[in-house]
């Protein structure tokens, strides 16, 4: 990570302050139909090597999907590598695209766990938690493409203040974030951000993750070669790595699995 100067260390250290008094607001004036809400988790991460494979026949790069329960997604296939977003969760999961029998093909989380199968004859299954066995989605159109867009100094505050106050409502207490980020990794700190926040909501629907959660202090979130996701002392830290792209954090399963919680 480049060296900064005074300056940008004293700014790096107010956006984690300040995103600790927001969230602290957000604590007090959270109403408790707010707390928790999010959409059925994928069985893992997405995201996958460069070149998107060919996906369901006829759908176009960009595509929505929907099944008979009502899950609703947007895959995407225009960025070189697959992308899904649910729509009732924040965040973009990256896929990693893996030959299947019969010609098929499917499209892993970065914990090497299924998300979708795509088959040789056209159709497309989604795993979840509630339905690890798959379920069959039809195309419902296109969409737009899912992309990060540049942040400012203010934009990533805000960004982390939404994050902090997400995991302080699931978690009933303050869940402080902090950033050590420069431009170049400000929006994949502020996208790393909403996907830890989506880890702890997760943490809360489990026995296990709520016991880990009581351990949890605060969230970190800094620059690295490498996505990686570690708890240590009570503090989740997340590593980001600028010149991957949205592969270079790590998902919500990922800092779940990092925790011990599954």
């Amino acid at each position: 990570m480049p060296s900064c100067g005074p300056p940008d260390r004293l700014r790096r250290s107010r956006l984690g302050l300040l995103a600790v008094f927001l969230a602290a607001g957000g604590l007090l004036v959270a109403p408790p139909s707010a707390r928790g809400q999010s959409a059925p988790a994928a069985r893992g991460p997405l995201f996958g090597p460069s070149g998107s494979p060919a996906g369901p026949a006829g759908a176009p790069p960009v595509a929505r999907y929907v099944s008979e329960t009502g899950v609703k997604f947007t895959f995407d296939r225009s960025q070189g590598l697959p992308l899904v977003k649910f729509d009732r969760s924040p965040e973009v999961w990256v896929l990693r695209p893996q030959p299947a029998p019969r010609g098929d093909m499917l499209y892993l989380n970065d914990l090497g766990e299924p998300i979708l199968r795509a088959s040789r004859t056209g159709g497309l299954t989604v795993f979840t938690t509630d339905r690890p066995e798959g379920l069959a989605v039809a195309l419902s159109g296109g969409g737009p493409a899912l992309r990060m867009t540049p942040l400012g100094p203010q934009q990533l505050l805000e960004r982390l203040a939404m994050a902090s106050t997400r995991a302080t409502r699931a978690a009933r207490r303050l869940i402080p974030f902090e950033a050590d980020a420069s431009p170049a990794s400000s929006a994949l700190t502020a996208d790393a951000a909403m996907v830890a926040a989506e880890a702890i909501i997760r943490m809360t629907r489990l026995a296990d993750g709520r016991l880990v959660l009581g351990g949890i202090d605060r969230v970190r979130l800094v620059e690295g070669r490498q996505a990686r996701a570690a708890l240590r002392q009570g503090v989740i830290e997340i590593t980001v790595a600028p010149g991957q792209g949205m592969s270079g954090r790590p998902s919500s399963d990922r800092i779940l699995a990092a925790a011990g919680v599954r």
